[in-house]
């Protein structure tokens, strides 16, 4: 038996009959939106359309994003930062479940960065999506050259959100480091544990 996506509704009686009301819709209306899938070009999209319309639209009221994501795509993932930090409107930032990679630099985002007691962040320094064989030394020392700009744009992400210097961040981030709650509170990198909902 295949796995289906099933999106949950919230049905209701009215004038009109029977409605049926996608969940994320209702959520929507209440400021709350989500990354639960990979960062890429079209969740990029989304969000991005998300943020911008709910900002015109109250700029004083707080925005809260879900995140649980692996990470993924970083041109698409620093867009999104780049709008997080250009927004005048609050931001919170909730890690359910795990933040990893460049999702957690867009939980770093947040004006509030709050976790769920089991939830984990993961941080470490980009990698090469193209594979060096074939290439020249002159096409691999620009590959290089750009990956070790990204590790300075994300590594100085993380020092801003944390107030941690550049030497401890890049300790970190030289291997998948991994936090719990408590862990990513000592560090600086949540601000707070949600004990209730």
């Amino acid at each position: 038996m295949s796995e289906q996506n099933i999106t949950p509704c919230i049905v209701r009686e009215t004038a009109r009959g029977i409605e049926y009301v996608r969940i994320e819709d209702e959520l929507y209306l209440t400021r709350e939106i989500f990354l639960t899938d990979r960062v890429s070009s079209a969740t990029m999209n989304s969000l991005l359309k998300q943020i911008m319309y709910l900002s015109r639209k109250a700029p004083e009221e707080e925005i809260t994003i879900y995140i649980n994501s692996p990470g993924g795509d970083v041109p698409s993932g620093l867009a999104i930062y780049d709008l997080l930090h250009m927004t005048k409107t609050p931001i919170r930032t909730v890690c359910v479940g795990k933040a990893a990679s460049m999702a957690a630099i867009l939980f770093l985002a947040g004006d509030k960065r709050e976790m769920l007691p089991h939830s984990q962040i993961m941080i470490h320094d980009p990698s090469l999506n193209a594979s060096l064989q074939g290439m020249k030394p002159a096409e691999m020392s620009r590959e290089l050259s750009s990956l070790k700009k990204v590790q300075k744009i994300l590594c100085e992400a993380i020092c801003e959100a944390t107030g941690k210097s550049m030497q401890s961040v890049r300790s970190k981030t030289k291997k998948d480091s991994f936090f719990d709650a408590d862990e990513a509170i000592a560090y600086g990198l949540a601000t707070a544990i949600i004990e209730e909902v």
